[in-house]
């Protein structure tokens, strides 16, 4: 599972960067042919708000992946010992219910409903329901992280913060 999760941390930081960096390029070309030029660009205005909204919805599946996104842990901070267990797996199973009905559940009808209506966007002329593909994408790569969040931590080599122990856990001989 932990190769897995790098492979997809690996392509997912790769296409957060490709993106940006694309995204970057956009804004800077709109900056110069509307200032410099005097004629401001219709595409590079709608692709740099469509790989806005990728950005922010792949970098979000990606930074829940790396655990840096923001989380309330006041309930984890009250209790101790194998609780803080029980409830990382309660917050992970919450996220990734809403995540499989809100996002995939939801993105995928967004998007199959948008792309048999035909509708396209204005400047670029591309079905409007590849733009919206953002939401089902990243709810999926979410549903892969919270099953491989909550397989970690059945990890026998984690304590009950989540970190590495430094010594292997110790084996129980009930026989």
């Amino acid at each position: 599972m932990k190769q897995a999760v790098r492979l997809v941390n690996g392509v997912l930081g790769t296409l957060t960067v490709l993106v940006f960096t694309i995204l970057v390029i956009c804004v800077v070309w709109q900056v110069v042919s509307r200032f410099i030029l005097g004629t401001p660009s219709t595409t590079t205005d709608e692709i740099a708000r469509f790989l806005f909204m990728w950005i922010a919805f792949v970098g979000a599946a990606y930074t829940l992946g790396l655990k840096r996104h923001l989380a309330i842990d006041i309930i984890t901070l009250i209790v101790d010992g194998p609780a803080v267990r029980y409830v990382r797996i309660l917050v992970l199973l919450i996220v990734a219910a809403f995540v499989g009905i809100v996002m995939v559940y939801g993105g995928y009808e967004l998007v199959s409903k948008t792309l048999a209506s035909g509708q396209m966007t204005p400047a670029l002329r591309l079905p409007m329901g590849y733009v919206y593909g953002a939401i089902p994408f990243s709810g999926i790569m979410m549903l892969f992280y919270c099953v491989a969040l909550i397989a970690e931590q059945f990890d026998p080599n984690l304590d009950e913060n989540g970190e590495e122990r430094s010594q292997p856990a110790p084996v129980s001989d009930d026989s």
